[in-house]
């Protein structure tokens, strides 16, 4: 199958419009001719990762970075920052010792970078892994029976909302910026808390990054404004069974808008490849440091 066709069939099976194929092509092919270079210079396995909003499709672009890396022979493969949640239960531990907002998934400081650190050590070694798949639906990670079997690997992408996240000044975390932490976090702890980890075991992580990618979102006005989106898409294919009101969005979304505000201004400057995601979640710019 070429790849067009492999493209026109991860389209098909997304949902996407008819022009992604064609979008993928004209602005990923670069993207993957640059890793390709990156890869061969240091000859040894290349970890990127891709940061993305949410709502700019990172996931399904990761996808087609690998269908053409593929096609270049190379052998890449996708982890996500959402596999390495922390267990509900250890949440709940959290939720109960620290802050009672680190019992919702997400935020810095409710992965566990331990086991992503070890996952990560072994494919930059060459060798295979078992990676944790963590169920949203049920909101905990599944036994490790049910974990894959991955690697080895030339390109590992790290996709996640915060990946590549940098703390904020201290003072910048005085002030509430939304009504979920003026209500629901008002001496700032949670807020702190997610700062830490930023400072401390995320950036350790994030400087094992050979490369960083980002989508960039138009704003955090659109980031809420394509969740509230897909979450009528749920409603109308399951009769608003199981999905969130407006309401209940803007909460959520709330969670992230802080780090997420912090990346759309100071994570353009220090990736090494920027694509801007225009407003119909298409591609409508790139750069490269």
């Amino acid at each position: 199958m070429s790849l067009r066709e492999q493209l026109n069939s991860l389209a098909a099976s997304e949902a996407l419009p008819d022009t992604y194929p064609a979008m993928a092509e004209r602005w990923f092919l670069p993207l993957a001719d640059w890793l390709q270079t990156q890869h061969a210079a240091s000859g040894a396995p290349l970890l990127v990762g891709v940061n993305g909003a949410q709502g700019t499709g990172k996931t399904t672009a990761c996808h087609a970075f690998c269908l053409m890396l593929e096609a270049g022979g190379l052998r890449p493969l996708t982890l996500s920052l959402d596999d390495f949640y922390l267990t509900r239960r250890a949440r709940q531990r959290l939720a109960e010792t620290v802050h009672p907002l680190l019992a919702t998934r997400g935020v810095p400081g409710t992965h566990e970078l331990a086991l992503l650190e070890r996952t990560l050590e072994a494919l930059v070694a060459g060798r295979e892994v078992s990676i944790p798949v963590f169920d949203k639906a049920i909101d905990d990670r599944l036994p490790a029976s049910d974990w894959q079997t991955v690697g080895p690997a030339d390109v590992i992408f790290l996709e996640g909302w915060c990946v590549g996240a940098g703390p904020e000044p201290e003072l910048a975390l005085h002030t509430p910026i939304n009504d979920l932490e003026a209500s629901e976090d008002s001496d700032g702890a949670w807020r702190r808390y997610v700062n830490e980890q930023l400072q401390g075991p995320y950036a350790a992580l994030y400087a094992r990054l050979h490369k960083l990618v980002m989508l960039r979102a138009p704003s955090m006005e659109r980031v809420l404004e394509w969740r509230r989106l897909q979450e009528e898409k749920l409603s109308r294919q399951r009769s608003g069974a199981g999905v969130m009101s407006a309401a209940q969005v803007k909460r959520f979304v709330e969670h992230y808008e802080r780090v997420t505000r912090q990346c759309l201004d100071e994570l353009p400057a220090r990736a090494d490849y920027l694509f801007d995601v225009a407003e119909d979640h298409g591609i409508c710019g790139a750069r490269i440091s």
